[in-house]
């Protein structure tokens, strides 16, 4: 329970109507969550507006409501707050509520279009080798310390993450990793929280479903620096072209990282290898179990994020070479045929394009590579073609296949990919719809010595079909070929 007061210090009012000492057991902006007591906040959001529910809590007890507009019809016994925009502070009373985690937290957060699971979770993973208690809010998984948390969105809404945020707190973390996602930014559901410092990895196209224009998706990162505060680092890769727009308005320290120009932190590949690669930061020589360019980037990001932290530069070094990849990310798996089969959550054109780079810098063109990729439905339906057209291009055959189709025909998505494939490129690409089917026929094409790509869903273990999600994990079926080979 809290003061009504107490709670309304976290946020800027316009007006309020009612008593503000009640007290308050409970908030929430889910009207079916609703008991005697709670706060409500109403949201305008994606697809609902909670304002159109307002009405319907009048006998469930409700004790205040916040809202961007006071409804005509007021009942005296309920306390109203005028806000300008409730889904700011739906995360600034969640803090509050929550008793602000995020300030007895060092918090830092990843951004971009690809490499924040990696770059975050290897922070994570990171901190721990070095003796720290650390949370961890990703994509894959979330963590508290060493307890795993089921994860359902890059980003949380904001009564759940200041909720994991403050059992981090009780468990004694003292920092605390988090993917920052474009939609969670947009929709504000970090506002509220305290950044140390935010991470910068690159911007691709991507959800442009939900954003319509790439301007409009780079101000969605964008936001994210803008709030950070004076104290805080702000950490770009100058090596992406949207790189130093990300620094434009912030207050935080500019940093930069690079694999190409003079930065602040500096890494550069000296030998890449299916199952890692050594190269140097800021001049010292690392062994890790990495593979592929956009992995460097990872890592010099994450050694830049460590040094930004004040951690041991040498503890640091040591440490990294301890770092082994995030579950789905160039995950490789070596066949009893003899070729490798890796699985990668490559879900976008750069993506896709980075993983196949990897692979060919360090196979050339001594074998083929054999790509199974997908898109999904109900999503941005642009990139399906170019997706398509930038995987012929790096591979030896393309098997187009399945991924998410939620409530769209797999057979109209992979219809959609096909329009990017010119004459040649048709002629080494097979169309299978079954995905199973799909990374089964690309095993038996696969001889020795070539590498067979999974791209799309890495570590999800599920087909979203229908509004159904099904179990299916691209690792599983890669085992049960496997089992078969021997």
């Amino acid at each position: 329970m809290k003061q009504l007061n107490q709670l309304l210090q976290s946020i800027d009012i316009i007006e309020i109507i009612g008593s503000k000492t009640q007290l308050i057991s409970g908030i929430t902006n889910d009207s079916r969550k609703i008991s005697d007591g709670m706060m409500f906040i109403a949201v305008k959001g994606v697809n609902v507006d909670g304002h159109q529910y307002i009405p319907q809590l009048y006998d469930k007890g409700i004790a205040a409501i916040v809202c961007e507009d006071i409804p005509e019809n007021i009942n005296e016994n309920i306390t109203y707050i005028k806000v300008k925009n409730s889904s700011i502070a739906l995360g600034q009373l969640a803090s509050q509520w929550w008793d602000n985690p995020s300030k007895k937290l060092k918090l830092v957060g990843i951004t971009g279009t690809n490499g924040k699971t990696t770059t975050a979770t290897l922070i994570y993973n990171l901190a721990r080798h070095l003796g720290y208690k650390a949370g961890l809010l990703s994509t894959v998984c979330n963590y508290i310390d060493g307890e795993v948390v089921p994860s359902t969105h890059t980003t949380p809404d904001p009564l759940s993450l200041n909720a994991i945020l403050a059992r981090m707190v009780d468990a004694g973390c003292e920092y605390a990793v988090m993917e920052v996602s474009s939609h969670a930014a947009h929709q504000h559901r970090i506002a509220g929280l305290n950044f140390v410092g935010g991470v910068f990895s690159n911007l691709t196209r991507d959800h442009l479903d939900y954003h319509k224009t790439v301007d409009a998706y780079i101000n969605a990162k964008k936001m994210f620096f803008d709030a950070l505060p004076k104290s805080a680092f702000a950490l770009t890769n100058i090596d992406d072209k949207v790189g130093e727009i990300m620094l434009q308005n912030t207050l935080a320290t500019k940093k930069r990282y690079s694999l190409r120009s003079q930065a602040d932190f500096m890494g550069r590949i000296i030998e890449s290898r299916l199952d890692g690669t050594l190269m140097t930061l800021n001049g010292h020589e690392v062994e890790m179990l990495f593979t592929g360019k956009f992995n460097a980037y990872n890592l010099t990001a994450v050694y830049a994020s460590a040094i930004l932290l004040g951690w041991d530069a040498n503890q640091v070094l040591i440490n990294m070479s301890r770092l082994i990849p995030v579950a789905g990310r160039f995950q490789a798996f070596h066949s009893p045929k003899g070729y490798t089969s890796i699985v990668d959550y490559a879900h976008t054109p750069d993506a896709v394009v980075n993983v196949l780079n990897a692979i060919r810098e360090v196979v050339g063109n001594k074998c083929n590579i054999i790509t199974v990729v997908g898109a999904g439905g109900n999503r941005d339906k642009g990139k399906r073609p170019i997706m398509a057209k930038e995987a012929a291009l790096r591979s030896d055959r393309l098997i187009l296949t399945s991924d998410n189709p939620r409530d769209e025909d797999p057979a109209d998505i992979i219809k959609d990919m096909e329009e990017g494939l010119d004459s040649a490129n048709k002629i080494k690409t097979i169309c299978i719809i079954d995905r199973r089917e799909a990374i089964r026929t690309a095993s038996m094409l696969a001889q020795k010595g070539d590498v067979v790509l999974i791209a799309g869903k890495g570590h999800e273990n599920y087909q979203e079909i229908k509004g159904i999600k099904h179990h299916f994990d691209d690792r599983e079926i890669v085992a049960e070929i496997f089992e078969t080979e021997k």
